[in-house]
Formats: C-alpha cells, structure tokens, sequence
C-alpha cells in the first residue's frame, strides 16, 4: 500500500498522459487554437485562400498543439525529479517536434511589411544570429550543473525552463523552414549553415551526457528513479535521448547544403536569346 503523495516508480504510459491542467498555459493554447482555426475557415472561403491554405498545413499544427498539450498538461510534466530521462524526453519534444509542425502550420504567403509594425518585429526576431545566440543559450546554461540544479531547487524546471525550451526552438524552426517569406529573404544555403550550427550546442551537450563517468547534477545524484534506473543511467539515457531527438534537424541542414551545392555547379540559368 502507498502512501499518500508517494511517487509511483513504475508509471505506465496512461498514468504519465493523465492530464493536469495548468490554468494559464491551457488558457493560452485554447486561444491560440481557436484563432488559428477561425483564420483558417475564413481564409478557405475563397480558392486563393485554399491555395494558400492546404488542409495539411491545419492538420499539422493541430497535431502540435495536441503534442503541446499532452507534453505540458499531464503528469508527466510533475515527475521532473524523478526521472531526467523523462523530462529531457519532454523538452525534447517542445524543441524538437512540436514548434516544426506549428511552423508549418503557417500559411503560405502571410503578407508582412518588413519595414513597419508586426513585420518589422518578426524581422527582428527571425534574425539568424538571434535566434542561434537565445537557442545556445538556453541549451548551454541550462544544461551546465550550476544552471541546471539551480533550476530543479528553485523549481523553475517545471514551467519557466519548457517554455523557454519552446520558444527558442520555434526562433530556430521559422529560421530552418522560412514559413515568412516577406520578412526573411534567408538562402537555402545560409538555413542550411544555420541549422547545422544551431545542431552543435544539443549534440555537444548529448555527448557529455552519454560519456561522462559520473552523475552531473546533484539532484539527481541519491534520486530514487523510475522504472528501477540508477541516476546514470537515466542520464546517459538523456543524452541519447537529446542526441536521436536532434538527428532530424541535423539530416535537414543537411539536405539544405546539399541543395545548396548542386544549385551552386548548376551554375544559373542561361539567358534567353532577345
């Protein structure tokens, strides 16, 4: 018999997905939700609209935002001291899984002034130098033994750290996948570079992780983990996990380059004659 509050160390896969809403973040995501939907209807009225429009484009950004839910809003996300393989598992998919498919949510063709207003602003942000320095930063600082169990005692790993997680991560995404066009004028060979640089700090990180001797983080150190794991274990376990998470990103920089280096001995194309 347990205890009341005990830890169950063998959650199955229903226990981790049962819901604990937070009443801010939900709030935030119904209303995201609801106005990307009603934009979605109004636009599919007209056939410019469905053109720009797909039906797989909604699809794919409800499948995050459900992503986005079931990451945040469950009880896995109250287990962060209790496995770190479970919790670099759920930052994993706010970093790497669900900000792709909101950004290609995005419709095609958003009309944006890059030089006035909301335009302006997202210039700013979808800057790749910008985006690479929050990206490394939030990946480097939080991940280095004082910034992280400095996190886990203040007990901001469970809010402030995902959503941090998330936001840079869609920085990075709108940079590799350009879904505004109008206010980033980007190469597929610079989003190329850019997301093979953006790749480094994960992987450095994964490979201290899978490789170092010793448990690195104090609260972790004397853990009771779950399903039986020692403390190394579930943190070499994270770095793998950090490691496969980021492969994806890794192999599209990739297909980018590569892109980009045929375009480059194709040289451009021949001038018509007059």
């Amino acid at each position: 018999m347990s205890l009341p509050g005990a830890v169950n160390l063998n959650p199955t896969l229903a226990d981790l997905l049962a819901l604990n809403p937070q009443p801010l973040p939900l709030a935030l995501m119904i209303l995201a939700s609801a106005w990307y939907g009603w934009r979605f209807v109004q636009a599919r009225r007209s056939p410019q609209g469905r053109e720009r429009w797909p039906v797989w484009r909604a699809v794919l950004f409800g499948l995050g935002m459900v992503l986005l839910l079931l990451t945040t809003q469950s009880r896995a996300a109250t287990l962060t001291q209790s496995s770190m393989a479970l919790y670099m598992g759920r930052l994993m998919m706010l970093a790497e899984i669900v900000p792709p498919l909101l950004v290609l949510g995005v419709p095609r063709g958003v009309a944006l002034d890059a030089r006035r207003g909301l335009g302006r602003v997202l210039g700013v942000l979808l800057d790749p130098w910008l985006a690479l320095a929050v990206w490394t930063a939030v990946i480097v600082y939080w991940n280095v033994p004082a910034g992280f169990n400095a996190s886990i005692v203040a007990n901001t790993a469970g809010a402030l750290l995902p959503a941090l997680y998330l936001l840079s991560s869609l920085l990075v995404w709108a940079v590799i996948l350009r879904p505004l066009s109008a206010v980033q004028p980007a190469s597929i060979g610079s989003r190329g570079w850019f997301g093979l640089l953006a790749a480094l700090p994960m992987m450095s990180v994964a490979a201290v992780w899978l490789y170092s001797p010793r448990v690195l983080y104090t609260p972790y150190v004397n853990a009771l983990c779950l399903w039986n794991l020692t403390p190394l274990d579930n943190q070499q376990l994270s770095g793998w996990i950090m490691m496969l998470a980021g492969l994806p990103a890794l192999a599209l920089a990739f297909i980018q380059l590569f892109q980009w280096l045929v375009g480059l001995t194709e040289g451009p194309p021949p001038e018509r004659p007059a």
